[in-house]
């Protein structure tokens, strides 16, 4: 049977998409700059300005993104975030919104407490049974979806991996990104996350419960 088609907007280096790939989807995935370490099909370029030519071409089922944290996250707040970082998240959640596919746009936590996204799931590793500290929120858009996961308690185990520069090596590998430089493990969705998501939606578009 032929998978149905994701394209992944801002992909880098594929940890998202790999977690789709496993749920079932043949993923597309686009960045703005080269990602010679992504394992599927690649394009390159400005992803919303590419999206509409791309779901022309590939007539997807459904829709990701994961654009820039670096506007919200606490941890880069410190660089000069704004400056650096132009707000990507808003318009894509409005660009979505628009296309009417079935969607899932990930970002940090903190764009759900400053109201800029829902937090329809807050994943963590440790709810996949692995030795990291990473939390993410997901919004889904046109379609129903489920959450049957307990909640995190990771704050608790003082023993897992938490992001830093001198162990960014064993925590790509414990994201479960063994094919990704350091450099793409630091910004990486667990594909943990995106798999236990991408199987929701999967069920969602084969069966044609997918609705605005």
């Amino acid at each position: 049977m032929n998978r149905p088609i994701a394209i992944d907007l801002y992909c880098g280096e594929g940890g998202a998409s790999m977690g789709y790939h496993r749920a079932g989807f043949h993923v597309i995935g686009v960045d703005l700059h080269p990602q010679p370490r992504y394992p599927f099909t690649f394009h390159q370029g400005d992803a919303l300005t590419l999206l509409p030519d791309l779901v022309r071409q590939y007539r997807p089922a459904a829709v990701a993104a994961s654009p820039t944290c670096q506007t919200r996250a606490r941890v880069t707040s410190w660089r000069g975030k704004r400056e650096n970082h132009p707000d990507l998240l808003t318009p894509t959640l409005d660009a979505l919104d628009r296309l009417g596919l079935p969607y899932v746009v990930e970002n940090v936590p903190e764009a759900a407490w400053d109201g800029t996204m829902r937090p329809d799931y807050l994943l963590c590793g440790t709810q996949f049974g692995l030795n990291v500290r990473r939390h993410r929120v997901f919004q889904r858009g046109h379609w129903a979806g489920y959450e049957l996961l307990p909640p995190c308690r990771c704050y608790r185990n003082p023993t897992l991996l938490a992001f830093e520069h001198k162990g960014e090596r064993a925590f790509t590998d414990a994201l479960g990104c063994h094919w990704m430089t350091n450099l793409g493990g630091r910004q990486a969705i667990p594909p943990a996350c995106t798999e236990h998501i991408g199987r929701q939606l999967l069920v969602a578009v084969t069966a044609g419960r997918a609705a605005a």
